[in-house]
């Protein structure tokens, strides 16, 4: 579950991402150098990969500590189960190489 500040730093990060995306268009537009586009490109994605491990740390702190730390067995296997397919679906999700 995400908080109200955590929600609220999202949307910040959120708008900035749509803004950089908006200047990424603005430069195919423009016709800009394509090296400079994929420069913009890299960047949103790093952003992107920013926003997603705040709602993974978020996600671990919450839901994943309760299933962990609850007495339901299955619970907590289907939440290992659950953050296994997302790692495996989203690999590094910083952003970085």
């Amino acid at each position: 579950m995400l908080d109200e500040k955590t929600r609220s730093q999202l949307k910040t990060r959120l708008n900035r991402i749509e803004g950089q995306v908006a200047g990424i268009r603005r430069m195919v537009e423009d016709e800009k150098y394509c090296v400079d586009i994929l420069l913009q490109i890299s960047a949103v994605r790093a952003a992107l990969g920013q926003v997603g491990k705040i709602v993974l740390g978020r996600h671990m702190e919450t839901c994943v500590t309760q299933a962990m730390t609850g007495a339901d067995p299955l619970r907590r296997k289907e939440t290992i189960d659950e953050l296994l397919e997302v790692f495996s679906r989203y690999g590094d999700i910083s952003g970085k190489k």
